[in-house]
């Protein structure tokens, strides 16, 4: 079912505006409306920097723990403030009483918070030079947390904050040191916001493939996880099913806090539930295992026409086709 558009308030073509180098930024809106413009997406410089920025993140943690020291700059601290405000806004936003049991309509009040100060809270982040960028940039940030009409999240959500940050570095806020803190500070920062969203108001999983799909909710931090465990001298993907290994590493693995959280949120055999990753589990080496949830990131949620149609194209992800 093609997604009812959240209103912004604004056109992107009344909403250009130009930075002090002469970029014009733009509001970010749909391109792919038909299956067959799938091929501009995948020809697309939007796809070549989305995934260049995503491999380029799987490589700088791999065979690092979560607690291994690295950098945490302003604007980093800036971003986990912000997390920080959406956190808060949950508590300040609780469930409503309602008929029915998910997808509670205290969402929508706690969604339309965002909307309203998404711009100044990117503006927040931004070198003084690249203020103009904050309309385009914030689009990202307000489609990373949700669909307010159907109060649902999947992993095109989550896509939107990765293209969030890409764009960050885009505009110089986020620099190549700060890689590590992109995904062990910021991007699980992110998860645990989006976990008591889904939590306190019982949100649907959007596009969910059932036990066919590989999490109801996530995809990266299942690669970017399973990137930490390369060449680990003694876990192995079959240890990921060990619930006291889950219980004593999760602070260290982003894989196995997404563990844990399926393990507390389902019931019933692991291999019945989530069937994707009980297969991952009988994989001999990591690297292996992390080779495969690329590809199967790339089939199963960016060459997917249900995700894409969503997703939304500016000046910093382009539509346009990428350079050769």
């Amino acid at each position: 079912m093609a997604e009812a558009e959240q209103q912004s308030g604004s056109t992107p073509e009344d909403e250009a505006s130009k930075g002090t180098d002469g970029i014009t930024f733009m509001v970010p809106k749909k391109e792919i409306s038909m299956v067959p413009d799938m091929g501009k997406w995948r020809r697309s410089q939007a796809y070549a920097d989305y995934m260049g920025f995503i491999l380029t993140l799987n490589g700088a943690v791999k065979g690092k723990k979560l607690s291994c020291e690295y950098k945490v700059s302003e604007t980093v601290e800036k971003l986990l403030e912000l997390l920080g405000t959406l956190d808060r806004w949950i508590d300040e936003t609780p469930p409503v009483d309602q008929p029915s049991r998910f997808g509670n309509k205290a969402y929508r009040t706690w969604y339309s918070k965002l909307d309203q100060e998404a711009e100044s809270l990117v503006s927040g982040l931004l070198p003084e030079d690249t203020r103009a960028a904050a309309a385009e940039i914030a689009v990202y940030l307000k489609e990373s947390v949700g669909n307010a009409t159907r109060i649902d999240y999947g992993t095109g959500h989550e896509a939107a904050f990765a293209a969030f940050l890409c764009c960050l570095c885009k505009v110089g806020a986020l620099k190549e040191d700060d890689q590590l803190a992109i995904v062990f500070l910021v991007f699980n920062r992110y998860l645990e916001v989006m976990r008591k969203l889904q939590k306190t108001y019982r949100m649907e999983p959007a596009g969910s493939q059932g036990v066919w799909g590989l999490d109801d909710f996530q995809f990266l931090p299942f690669i970017w996880g399973s990137s930490q465990f390369v060449d680990h001298p003694t876990l192995e993907p079959r240890h990921f099913l060990d619930e006291r290994v889950v219980n004593e590493q999760q602070h260290d693995y982003m894989f196995l806090e997404c563990i844990k959280f399926i393990n507390e949120m389902k019931t019933g055999p692991f291999a019945e539930h989530s069937n994707q990753l009980w297969n991952i589990s009988a994989v001999p080496a990591w690297a292996k295992v992390n080779q495969g949830l690329i590809r199967m990131y790339k089939a199963e949620c960016l060459e997917k026409f249900p995700v894409i149609q969503h997703f939304k194209f500016g000046s910093l992800l382009s539509i346009q086709p990428g350079k050769p």
